[in-house]
């Protein structure tokens, strides 16, 4: 089971095909922060198709609106998404901690050329989109993933 809420059928969200919704994995993401300094931070974890286009809202870490903008990619990839905060939203992470989140996604969003992306913020410091962009792919899971500024590393197994 999940060690917390998150989209059980991202691939409704993305609004893939309906036999795409027959087979799900279970993806397990743990990000590990860095000892960086400063406050919680706000992190959104997406998904994107093989064009770079928004596919999906996986989490995202920091429960106060206003400061979305600061995760500028997803929130400019994601606006016209009216449900991208429903059940996927948690506390702010701090500085050294881990987030782990599992999500159902389906079979035919692995090894089709979408990524997992991770925009970060943290206040009074600089923002950081694009901090990790992962292709998902069975060759990736459980391959940590550094990032550029918050994020120490980003795992994905699946399941």
């Amino acid at each position: 089971m999940s060690t917390k809420p998150l989209l059980t059928a991202i691939a409704a969200a993305c609004a893939l095909a309906l036999p795409a919704l027959g087979q799900a994995r279970q993806v397990t993401l743990t990000t590990q922060l860095k000892n960086y300094g400063g406050d919680g931070a706000y992190l959104a974890v997406y998904l994107t198709d093989a064009k770079g286009a928004y596919a999906g809202t996986l989490w995202v870490a920091g429960g106060k609106a206003k400061y979305y903008k600061h995760l500028s990619d997803w929130n400019r990839l994601s606006a016209g998404d009216a449900r991208r905060l429903n059940g996927v939203t948690g506390a702010s992470v701090g500085a050294g901690r881990t987030l782990k989140v599992t999500a159902d996604l389906a079979d035919a969003l692995i090894d089709a050329g979408y990524e997992i992306r991770v925009d970060a913020a943290v206040e009074d410091m600089r923002d950081s989109p694009g901090e990790i962009r992962l292709p998902l792919t069975t060759q990736n899971a459980g391959k940590p993933q550094p990032g550029r500024q918050y994020i120490q590393s980003l795992t994905y197994q699946l399941q």
